[in-house]
């Protein structure tokens, strides 16, 4: 069982900044990749950073030079720093952890909203 746990949404101004953290606990060896996920109201769910273990990120061409992702591989850790937040930032956002054991698994998620 891996359980995956988001904190630190909220409501911003435009033009703010927000910091998401997530952790992820339970029984497996090493989680290969740590990601952060979006869906706002009526869309699709999108990928938004990506971490793999040695370090190398991912980001989607919306949020570049704005958010960045950064994970602590001994606590199972991975926030994503969100910066000069615009409206259409606005979703729920989930953090999903990938283990080689047992595969994907997502978090409750997050609301982060912000407002122009």
């Amino acid at each position: 069982q891996v359980q995956v746990v988001e904190s630190g949404g909220g409501l911003v101004q435009l033009g703010g900044s927000l910091r998401l953290s997530c952790v992820a606990s339970g029984r497996f060896s090493s989680i290969s990749v740590m990601s952060w996920y979006r869906q706002a109201p009526g869309q699709e769910r999108e990928l938004v950073a990506y971490c793999n273990l040695i370090g190398s990120t991912n980001y989607a061409d919306s949020v570049k030079g704005r958010f960045t992702i950064s994970r602590d591989n001994a606590q199972n850790t991975v926030t994503l720093q969100m910066n000069s937040l615009k409206p259409e930032d606005t979703a729920v956002y989930y953090c999903r952890a990938d283990t080689p054991e047992t595969g994907v698994h997502w978090g409750q998620g997050t609301q982060v909203t912000v407002s122009s």
